[in-house]
C-alpha cells in the first residue's frame, strides 16, 4: 500500500557513511542522532467532555482509570497514548553498478542512457516486491526514483517516479517526491522515500511519528533517500507512523521541519 504524505524533504549526511564509487552513493549507517530542541512538536492532549450522570453517581475519571467520586473528566486533560511502534533499522547497503544499470534499464527503458545513478541502496528489510531503490538524474537535473527487488535488475517502478522542479519550505529548499509504506509481515513494515534539495541544505534527517529521534538519510548529488524497518505488532498499515523530513544548513541550524512547514510554498525560481 502506497502512502503519499503532504510533502517531503532532504536527506542527512551526518552519521551516514556514504561510500561513493563511480559517482554513486552506496550506503548509510542509519545511526540515530538526537533531535534539536526545536524539532519535537508535542501534540496537544484533547480535553474530555463531562458526561451527564445520575445524581450521586461517581463521575468517570480519565480514560483508563477507575471512577473516583467528585473527580470528573473536567478535572484535567486526558492523556492520549500514541500508537506504539519501533524503528528497528535504517541501515542500507550498496547495490552494485551492474545491477543498478539493469534496474535503470528496466525502469526507464530507452531513456535509461540519459540518466546516471546517484544513489543505489538496499533497504534494511524487504517486502514482496521491494528491497532496493535507485535514484538517478539527467543533465537537466531531473531526478527519477526506481524501486527494485533482488539481483535480477528488474524494477517495480514502471512507469518510473519522476521528480519535478518545485521545491518546498520557506526558502524553497527541498522536495519530497515519493514515499511508501508496505507490509513485510508479522506487524513489520518497510518505509521508503526520496527527494532532492538545494545547495543550502547540508544535512537531512527523518523523524517518525511523535518520536523526536532523527535518523540520517542517504544524500548525494542533490538527491536523498530514506528507508526504515518499522515494527508495530499490528498488520494494519494505518498503525505505522508518518515520516517527517528535517533539513539543516552547514552551521547545523534547522532550516526546514516538515511538521511546522507542511505546505507547498511555490515553485523555485
Amino acid at each position: 500500500m502506497r502512502i503519499r504524505p503532504i510533502m517531503l524533504i532532504a536527506a542527512t549526511a551526518t552519521a551516514a557513511a556514504l561510500a561513493t564509487a563511480g559517482g554513486m552513493a552506496t550506503a548509510a549507517t542509519g545511526t540515530a542522532t538526537p533531535a534539536p530542541a526545536a524539532a519535537a512538536k508535542p501534540s496537544a492532549a484533547p480535553t474530555a467532555t463531562p458526561t451527564p450522570q445520575a445524581p450521586n453517581a461517581a463521575e468517570a475519571g480519565p480514560a483508563g482509570t477507575a471512577a473516583v467520586p467528585g473527580k470528573g473528566p473536567s478535572a484535567g486533560p486526558v492523556t492520549v497514548t500514541p500508537s506504539a511502534f519501533k524503528v528497528t533499522s535504517t541501515a542500507t547497503s550498496p547495490i552494485d553498478a551492474a545491477t543498478t544499470a539493469k534496474i535503470l534499464a528496466s525502469c526507464l527503458g530507452s531513456e535509461a542512457s540519459q540518466y546516471h545513478s546517484v544513489i543505489a541502496v538496499r533497504t534494511p528489510t524487504a517486502t514482496a516486491d521491494t528491497d532496493g531503490v535507485v535514484v538517478a538524474v539527467n543533465s537537466a537535473k531531473q531526478y527519477v526514483q526506481c524501486e527494485s527487488k533482488g539481483a535480477k535488475g528488474t524494477s517495480s517502478s514502471v512507469p518510473a517516479t519522476f521528480i519535478n522542479d518545485r521545491l518546498w519550505g520557506v526558502g524553497h529548499l527541498v522536495e519530497f517526491f515519493d514515499d511508501s509504506t508496505a507490509p513485510v509481515g508479522g506487524g513489520k513494515f518497510l518505509t521508503l522515500g526520496a527527494g532532492h534539495y538545494t545547495p543550502d541544505v547540508a544535512k537531512v534527517t527523518i523523524s517518525y511519528g511523535d518520536d523526536p529521534t532523527q535518523y540520517p538519510a542517504v544524500m548525494a548529488d542533490g538527491a536523498f533517500v530514506y528507508t526504515a524497518a518499522i515494527s508495530t505488532g499490528k498488520d494494519s498499515v494505518s498503525s505505522t507512523p508518518n515520516p517527517y523530513v528535517h533539513a539543516f544548513n552547514a552551521a547545523g541550524k534547522e532550516i526546514y521541519n516538515q511538521k511546522t512547514q507542511p505546505n507547498i510554498k511555490g515553485a523555485h525560481q
